[in-house]
């Protein structure tokens, strides 16, 4: 009996125990909660923050200003899409990475740090890669032209000035400066509403690069092969202009805008310029496009 009670008495204070010992756990996981909350929301995909494009025509490419690669000047027709506000940033590429989505991007130093900062230091394949873990796609070179020309064939998204600092992020030298954060000329935004379409860094786009696309149709072309004799393209990390280009010219992709250490001219809204897709350069970042309903080719009453 006596063994009986002290069996219970020490159920009881074993069970005692266990609540005690209980509580700091329940309210560690109280405190901590907010915390993992916050850590989960950082790795799942950012709101979108997109400007719509309305479907219609508009004038792409140049003549007397522009490169051979950018004539001739003329008439395209894209249906509605939507394209990002601003460049996409450090902090929200690094959401992608946290969720196991993306790789990271080049290792760089402090001048590329700031995660208000469009990211860069990221190749082709890494924004392809985050632009469909957000549901989007990288834009195409004549959706990224009109978004910053407008459909008035305008020479910078701001209109015919040639570009200053308070319009734009350039000129900068290549061992000091860096690009600043997205947004930071919102006084010069493009026709849609666009910000940073001209300087801060440049954008790859979806399209390969077909020096003569303007001039004729062309089907474009077929790279998988070329691509398949790098080893490993996708992760392969490339620094910069270094080392030889294996690809054909017509396997490189295209990248428009203009960066943080170019010079004004070349921020032109037709200007084009190309590289392999695994290249991953500090002036080189991207934004992401969708495409979006045709209302007006809706049925009435749909």
């Amino acid at each position: 009996m006596n063994w009986r009670s002290e069996t219970i008495a020490g159920v009881r204070v074993a069970g005692q125990c266990s609540l005690a010992m209980r509580r700091p756990v329940a309210l560690s996981l109280l405190l901590l909660g907010p915390l993992l909350h916050a850590q989960d929301r950082r790795a799942t995909p950012p709101p979108p923050d997109r400007v719509r494009v309305p479907a219609g025509p508009f004038v792409m490419g140049e003549d007397a200003r522009g490169e051979a690669d950018e004539r001739p000047r003329h008439t395209r027709t894209l249906p509605a899409y939507e394209i990002d506000r601003t460049e996409v940033t450090r902090e929200n590429y690094e959401r992608c990475v946290r969720a196991g989505r993306c790789t990271g991007p080049r290792p760089l130093d402090a001048r590329f740090r700031d995660p208000r900062q469009p990211v860069v230091g990221v190749s082709w394949f890494q924004a392809t890669a985050y632009c469909a873990w957000v549901g989007a796609r990288l834009p195409t070179e004549a959706e990224w032209e009109k978004a910053a020309r407008g459909g008035d064939g305008r020479t910078f998204p701001w209109g015919e000035t040639y570009p200053t600092l308070r319009m734009a992020t350039f000129g900068h030298d290549e061992h000091t400066g860096h690009p600043d954060p997205v947004g930071s000329h919102p006084g010069f935004p493009s026709p849609y509403g666009a910000l940073d379409l001209a300087g801060n860094v440049w954008e790859w786009v979806d399209d390969p690069y077909d020096p003569y696309a303007y001039r004729e149709p062309t089907v474009a072309p077929t790279c998988e092969r070329a691509l398949a004799t790098l080893n490993d393209l996708r992760t392969r990390r490339v620094r910069g202009f270094t080392g030889s280009n294996p690809l054909p010219t017509t396997c490189e992709r295209v990248l428009r805008g203009g960066g943080w250490n170019y010079g004004g001219a070349g921020l032109r809204s037709s200007n084009r310029v190309h590289h392999a897709p695994s290249y991953r350069l500090v002036m080189s970042g991207f934004r992401c496009a969708a495409s979006v309903p045709d209302v007006s080719a809706a049925a009435p009453g749909s």
